[in-house]
């Protein structure tokens, strides 16, 4: 059995982290799988990441359904993002939901897709789909952009793909959500933490490229990105970067 209160210390400390990077907002939000019970997850109560302090503003939740157990109650309304992508992919243990600012530009500038500009954003892959939501609304449903129920959940799940040799696992890391943000998923909080810093360094990185090639008269075509092999192999290193780091925190 693993320690329930040190994975929660992980949680809130990667909660500080993350509002310190500039990643999370006071409405964005991180999970993680309890270790000891996959059908449950843990998030935390509709407050800003700065301000988790303790167990008391950690709920826990079904995967099946996004309702709370052993006395949660309330909570994030969207918190239907991580029930049905830890629902959906039994390999991931945690998940980011951001509405950075950097990468929000790429959500919504259809010619221009996220690239990894640097060994650090390899994990971005070949691809990093673009949800929107617009093409599920039904009738009814209020155009908050809000993933607010297991079936907007799904469908934000499902562009994430499917890994066809390990079908446990979605096939992107990261998707963006038009107008709203970007998800990011890994198999432990140390790596998600990771994931979520350098999507959104590679934004600010990649918007400077940009504009850098545009001043120097090349437009777009000045900016030469990882190659796909590039990509493959500093995923990799991210991974094993991001279990190093996780081992460390455990030993400490």
């Amino acid at each position: 059995m693993v320690n329930i209160t040190a994975t929660l210390s992980a949680l809130i400390t990667a909660n500080h982290v993350l509002d310190y990077l500039n990643v999370l907002d006071p409405f964005g939000h991180i999970s993680v799988r309890n270790p000891n019970n996959n059908s449950t997850f843990f998030i935390a109560l509709q407050m800003g990441a700065a301000i988790v302090s303790g167990p008391k503003d950690i709920g826990e939740y079904l995967i099946e359904d996004g309702s709370g157990v052993n006395g949660t109650t309330g909570g994030y309304a969207e918190r239907y993002i991580h029930s049905e992508i830890l629902k959906r992919y039994p390999d991931v243990n945690a998940v980011v939901h951001s509405h950075s600012e950097d990468i929000l530009p790429y959500t919504i500038v259809e010619s221009v897709s996220v690239e990894p500009t640097y060994h650090m954003a390899g994990f971005l892959g070949d691809q990093v789909p673009n949800f929107d939501i617009e093409t599920v609304y039904e009738v009814n449903d209020p155009r908050d952009m809000l993933v607010n129920s297991p079936r907007l959940g799904a469908a934000l799940a499902s562009v994430l793909g499917t890994n066809t040799s390990q079908p446990t696992s979605p096939l992107y890391t990261t998707a963006l959500q038009r107008g709203h943000g970007f998800i990011t998923t890994g198999t432990s909080i140390e790596q998600v933490v990771e994931f979520a810093y350098y999507a959104t360094s590679n934004a600010r990185v990649q918007t400077g490229a940009l504009g850098l090639s545009a001043y120097a008269g090349l437009g777009t075509g000045g900016v030469k990105y990882l190659s796909s092999d590039e990509r493959k192999n500093s995923k990799d290193m991210n991974i094993w970067i991001s279990f190093k780091v996780s081992m460390l925190t455990k030993k400490n």
